[in-house]
């Protein structure tokens, strides 16, 4: 059972003195005290908490983050804050834009009218697949395209 005093030193273990950080965002759990938030505060944070009695306010952001560290960052390792956000802008773009989600069907989230009416694995002679990478490889995007006459 964690203490206030031991979530204290693993923020002092965890976080290195040259960085950047400027925000600590957690819920409302014991742990988090306010000595704890006291101590945060001293090593240059701002905490954020989570709103009172709003359970679905957690489960967004950990579902998001959640796909957004299995699917992106667990596959690379960004340099810096600014490559992190090269990185997570391009993911961003292919999630919304490129990526089939379950709660669509079928569909994508940008275009859902680019529905192809093919179904079978064989192509007629008039369409091919295009290919594009994204993110260095780590994700593929695949376009039907009409080849030119």
């Amino acid at each position: 059972h964690p203490t206030a005093e031991w979530t204290v030193q693993q923020f002092r273990n965890g976080l290195p003195l040259d960085g950047a950080y400027r925000f600590l965002v957690h819920d409302r759990d014991d742990i988090f005290a306010l000595a704890v938030d006291e101590a945060i505060r001293s090593m240059s944070l701002q905490v954020l908490k989570t709103p009172v009695r709003a359970p679905q306010a957690n489960a967004y952001c950990e579902r998001f983050i959640g796909t957004a560290r299995r699917e992106c960052l667990d596959w690379m390792i960004p340099l810096n804050e600014r490559h992190l956000r090269s990185i997570l802008a391009e993911w961003m773009s292919h999630y919304n834009g490129e990526r089939p989600h379950s709660a669509l069907g079928p569909g994508l989230p940008d275009d859902p009218s680019r529905k192809t009416s093919l179904t079978g694995h064989r192509l007629s002679a008039a369409h091919h697949v295009v290919a594009s990478t994204r993110l260095g490889g780590l994700h593929h995007h695949y376009q039907l395209e009409t080849v030119a006459a």
